[in-house]
């Protein structure tokens, strides 16, 4: 089976250590991820906001082209772009006459059928199962913090997400790891998301409450798997020690790049050193 990739623009930018990681990661356990061709942004995330049928065919053109190349899993490591895929999946499956339109404005079929994978998703699927063989290098039991954020469990019923409000698929894979995922309240409160460059103060004010209740149950790390929230947990930690009135340590990676430094890649093979937040993590050697 063919399994398609979409990066889509934060991984090709602002987010290279997440498409560097996850690349790494997939390459070492033998697994070929293949990139759809002539890929388009996805219109994440406020596209939906301003006119509902484009927000549709953005991520519906780029379907369409998986599907035309034999594609028929999708992993999309963006949780804003798999909320966009996944939302434009269901809604044209929802509404014939929307699908028919769409497809009218893109001049391509589309049948609407492929498997869509968000990273956890992909990660339980093709690497859970064979961790104990792919781990080199397991965490010494250091305590962590499983930061889900909205997109990936929201909205639950389209999503699909156990335990939406509680979810515990990134904490397990961190256990396997080595790591000790903390017990706390903010697993899946909102950053800030899009407010990043237009109100920087509110996602000073949200992140921080999340950084800082991470940061007081002793956690060493965030752990991420979205561009969005890793971008406003890390890049804005100015705002956030501004809100909090302290500067506060704790730094902020993805899943993929726990899952590299314990199989042995390099971290500057995962990308670590691109982050504003140093990431100081032991592993064993």
């Amino acid at each position: 089976m063919k399994i398609g990739f979409y990066p889509g623009c934060s991984l090709t930018g602002s987010s290279r250590e997440y498409n560097e990681s996850i690349l790494a990661i997939s390459k070492k356990a033998g697994i070929k991820l293949v990139e759809i061709p002539d890929w388009s942004c996805c219109g994440a995330t406020a596209a939906h906001n301003l006119n509902r049928e484009l927000s549709v065919s953005l991520p519906a053109r780029n379907l369409a082209l998986a599907e035309s190349d034999g594609i028929e899993e999708l992993v999309v490591p963006c949780a804003a772009c798999f909320n966009r895929l996944t939302m434009t999946q269901h809604e044209l499956n929802e509404d014939e006459n929307l699908k028919s339109r769409i497809t009218e404005k893109l001049q391509m079929p589309l049948k609407n059928n492929l498997k869509i994978l968000n990273v956890l998703q992909y990660l339980e699927k093709y690497f859970v199962p064979r961790l104990e063989e792919l781990i080199k290098k397991p965490f010494e039991e250091e305590e962590v913090a499983c930061y889900y954020g909205c997109l990936l469990v929201r909205p639950s019923q389209v999503v699909k997400a156990d335990r939406w409000e509680d979810p515990m698929n990134m904490d397990a894979i961190m256990r396997k790891l080595g790591a000790k995922p903390i017990d706390w309240s903010f697993k899946t409160e909102c950053c800030g998301a899009g407010f990043s460059m237009s109100k920087t103060e509110i996602v000073g004010e949200l992140s921080g409450k999340i950084v800082r209740d991470a940061a007081n149950r002793g956690a060493k790390a965030i752990v991420v798997a979205c561009p969005m929230c890793h971008s406003n947990l890390d890049m804005r930690r100015p705002a956030i020690n501004s809100y909090l009135k302290t500067k506060v340590e704790v730094p902020v990676m993805y899943v993929t790049q726990a899952i590299a430094l314990a199989m042995g890649v390099s971290a500057k093979e995962a990308g670590f050193q691109r982050h504003f937040v140093p990431v100081n993590l032991s592993v064993n050697r």
